[in-house]
């Protein structure tokens, strides 16, 4: 085979040897694209390196303001976390990625795209997927599921082919990393009984003392951050600074064993300080400004939107209409949090919104009350009817 491909480029071992791999195996030129969501790495050495390994191409896609726009600002609004604790950084950042490869392919007139997933992993399938369902045309290489090859061999292939790498046996890690977080897996991790090494962790490493706390606030406008501290900077400047900030605080470590797509279980280590910030005050606010049904309805389709994105479901007319659904809902999730960091952890101290819903005068239990007690027992009488009505015919608890 030959002709042009394009590789989603991260400068990571698994794609440096891909570059090597593929114009062995295929004898194809290689494009290195390498897309900028955030990560604080620099991508401009990772773009030197590629062109050294071998690529007649490599190329630097700033994406940063599409990420935050059309990717970080739905999952807030929609309080997406996979299995209630991963923010899915990693897992949104896949179908950006997709689109802008598929468009550079198009450019450069290749006919193929190449990816370094590993056969037993997620993102495989969010690549594989995604491009089927924007390029079905498109041919799709990935070397790590026609290549049976260990973690170990791998950095033994780099050095063989004078890869430079940042990999060694002592430090195997597997990391990726943008604006909305930072995932570790390998090594001692694989061992769900290990306690993850205090030196994998960057974004949340503990510079604060114990004893130290503070308090700031968050305002949102229509559910995305607008301001830090009564400030109004922009939102991907509120992340960095939440990032800073609380992961000094050691805020933002997520240790789980979670559900892979193709069914087995992996011990994962996230760090997301920002997100697991900016989610659960949103969150908080949505309590207090939007109605119970709609919260509780609201419920079922974030988890459902949490899924497609992990699964690697974005370009779905589902997940399009589930958005919707989120954006129309957000109309009055307008309002301030207040929240308290302290050592490994942080508290939502306070709420307040122009929408707010709730009534002191009702909800108070003082002089002040205005809630009626009269109204409560023919409530409960009507409410109560059907499973009255199953109890006098000894229907009741399925009997």
């Amino acid at each position: 085979m030959s002709g042009k491909v394009v590789l989603a480029y991260s400068g990571g071992l698994d794609t440096s040897v891909s570059i090597n791999w593929i114009k062995e195996k295929y004898n194809m030129e290689v494009i290195a694209v390498l897309i900028d969501c955030g990560q604080p790495k620099d991508l401009k050495e990772a773009r030197k390196r590629a062109l050294d390994i071998g690529a007649i191409k490599s190329v630097i896609v700033d994406a940063k303001e599409e990420f935050l726009n059309d990717f970080i600002f739905p999952s807030i609004k929609a309080n997406l976390k996979y299995e209630k604790k991963y923010p899915l950084a990693t897992a949104l950042a896949r179908p950006l990625i997709v689109k802008k490869l598929v468009e550079i392919a198009r450019k450069e007139g290749a006919k193929a795209v190449a990816h370094g997933c590993t056969a037993k992993g997620n993102d495989q399938v969010r690549f594989d997927v995604g491009i089927r369902s924007l390029a079905p045309d498109f041919k799709i290489i990935a070397p790590f599921r026609e290549w049976s090859i260990s973690r170990e061999e791998t950095i033994k292939y780099a050095k063989k082919c004078g890869i430079k790498i940042n990999v060694t046996k002592k430090s195997p890690y597997s990391i990726d990393e943008n604006l909305w977080g930072r995932s570790i897996e390998c090594g001692a991790l694989e061992d769900p009984w290990n306690e993850p090494p205090d030196d994998i962790y960057i974004w949340t490493k503990i510079t604060k003392n114990s004893y130290e706390s503070e308090y700031i606030e968050i305002g949102f406008q229509e559910g995305i951050p607008v301001s830090l501290n009564n400030e109004n900077i922009p939102p991907a400047m509120i992340i960095k600074k939440l990032n800073e900030l609380a992961g000094s605080y050691g805020i933002g470590r997520i240790d789980m064993v979670e559900n892979r797509l193709i069914g087995i279980k992996s011990r994962e280590i996230y760090e997301s300080p920002a997100a697991e910030i900016l989610i659960e005050a949103h969150r908080q606010l949505e309590s207090l400004v939007l109605d119970r049904e709609l919260i509780h309805y609201k419920y079922l389709l974030e988890e459902k939107m949490a899924e497609l994105v992990y699964f690697g479901l974005w370009f779905t007319p589902l997940r399009k209409c589930l958005c919707a659904f989120i954006d129309e809902s957000q109309k009055y999730v307008t309002g301030i949090i207040k929240i308290k960091l302290e050592y490994k952890n942080f508290i939502v101290e306070g709420r307040k919104s122009d929408y707010s819903l709730y009534d002191k005068e009702l909800a108070t239990y003082d002089r002040g009350d205005k809630f009626d007690p009269k109204n409560s027992e023919s409530f409960i009488k009507i409410w109560g009817y059907p499973y009255e009505l199953l109890g006098r015919r000894g229907r009741i608890n399925g009997k």
